[in-house]
């Protein structure tokens, strides 16, 4: 597979990972609702890590890819893959409602090229 076509599956994946992310929110996104439920802590870490892994890679092929904080995305992998006992709901919420908007909007435009 070449670059281009790697590079593209692999944005294709991340956003398959904050659709999903989204889906599991709904449209009220309550931190309420994610900090009392395990399940969907679970879900949502467990597709930030694909995110990151995903990211990681991509920089490998394409080390200046227009994705504004990448190198900050793979780090967000880091924290729940190493630091589990570190991290916290209002992390994660963090970058839920900040963060995951923007990538959406920055893949799409990726993937519309």
């Amino acid at each position: 597979m070449d670059n281009n076509k790697a590079q593209k599956k692999l944005l294709f994946d991340i956003k398959s990972c904050v659709d999903s992310i989204e889906n599991y929110l709904g449209a009220r996104k309550s931190f309420a609702s994610y900090n009392d439920s395990p399940l969907l802590q679970d879900a949502i870490e467990r597709n930030i890590i694909t995110i990151g892994e995903a990211m990681n890679a991509i920089l490998k092929l394409n080390p200046d890819i227009e994705i504004s904080n990448s190198r900050r995305i793979v780090n967000a992998r880091n924290k729940p893959t190493h630091g589990y006992d570190e991290i916290y709901n209002t992390q994660i919420w963090n970058i839920i409602i900040k963060h995951i908007p923007v990538l959406k909007v920055e893949i799409q435009t990726l993937l519309n090229e």
